[in-house]
């Protein structure tokens, strides 16, 4: 073996373990599978649903909890499609698969203008569509591939044009009340994700409903956080940790926390939770160890 080859590898293995072990750590901190469980894993024909899949297999022969997977495509009859792809493939898997068949395209062709953005309509028929499958599969949890940076895109997305804080959680329950969503790849890196896919060689299928849209404001906003970090590496991580500790006391929202009754003595959020800019990596003031002389000004 070559030394390229060897390290190619090396590499590949590295990188394969890191995404196990941010996805392995996203169900656990999560809860998102538990014993018995059979999720139903939707498989888009994408690099993020391969890779969720292929973690989702490995992960399943060393878990503590026995769980089932099976595999669910939407094919929404959109022109050229290939259907043998996404069969063929999970056959060689050796994975329980269901193909539903629904044109939604159509659907979406006929109510969204020319030139505007299908996803909203697109994404709304879709999840319908699942839910009704998962019925129909006895599934007790829906696996979707959302990743990191799409929790950070649709965080800004919802921040300028929806005026809420707002992103995607890692675990939800449907409005009806009735399933349970998880995204496994909640913590894992669309650049981990797309180098893993290219390396696997996943039989990709382009999505040409909306995937050729140049007006799509996600990516406009990918492209801003991209931007941000080529300028500022590390600043994602940063705002994903943001996610991760919220402090209402410091937001406006009167729903999280009570302003209208707030009186000396009310708790706050602990002190370690509430931002000191002095401490914001990168900043290379430390306040806490500078002398302070106050000065009164008042004669």
């Amino acid at each position: 073996m070559h030394s390229e080859t060897r390290q190619g590898r090396l590499d590949f293995n590295k990188l394969r373990k890191r995404l196990r072990h941010n996805a392995g750590r996203a169900i656990r901190d999560f809860n998102m599978i538990e014993d018995g469980d059979r999720v139903m894993v939707c498989l888009s024909g994408g690099k993020d649903s391969y890779t969720m899949l292929d973690l989702l297999i490995g992960l399943r022969r060393s878990a503590p909890v026995d769980f089932e997977l099976v595999a669910v495509n939407l094919d929404q009859k959109q022109p050229g499609f290939p259907e043998h792809v996404l069969p063929e493939y999970l056959s060689s898997l050796g994975v329980p698969f269901h193909i539903v068949q629904e044109d939604t395209y159509s659907v979406v062709r006929r109510i969204i203008p020319e030139g505007k953005t299908s996803c909203g309509l697109c994404s709304r028929l879709r999840r319908g569509i699942l839910y009704r499958t998962a019925d129909e599969l006895d599934a007790t949890k829906i696996a979707l591939g959302h990743h990191r940076d799409d929790s950070m895109e649709t965080l800004f997305l919802n921040l300028f044009h929806g005026g809420k804080l707002m992103a995607m959680p890692p675990k939800l329950i449907s409005d009806d009340g009735q399933h349970i969503v998880i995204r496994p790849l909640a913590y894992c890196k669309e650049a981990d994700i797309k180098r893993f896919a290219e390396l696997r060689r996943f039989p990709i299928i382009p999505c040409n409903l909306c995937g050729s849209q140049d007006n799509l404001q996600r990516q406009a906003t990918k492209e801003m956080l991209q931007s941000w970090e080529r300028q500022h590496p590390g600043r994602i991580d940063s705002i994903f940790a943001a996610l991760q500790n919220v402090a209402p006391s410091h937001l406006a929202d009167r729903r999280l926390y009570d302003f209208v009754n707030l009186e000396p003595g009310t708790h706050l959020e602990p002190a370690e939770s509430q931002p000191d800019q002095a401490d914001a990596p990168g900043n290379p003031l430390e306040l806490r160890n500078i002398p302070i002389r106050v000065v009164d000004v008042s004669s």
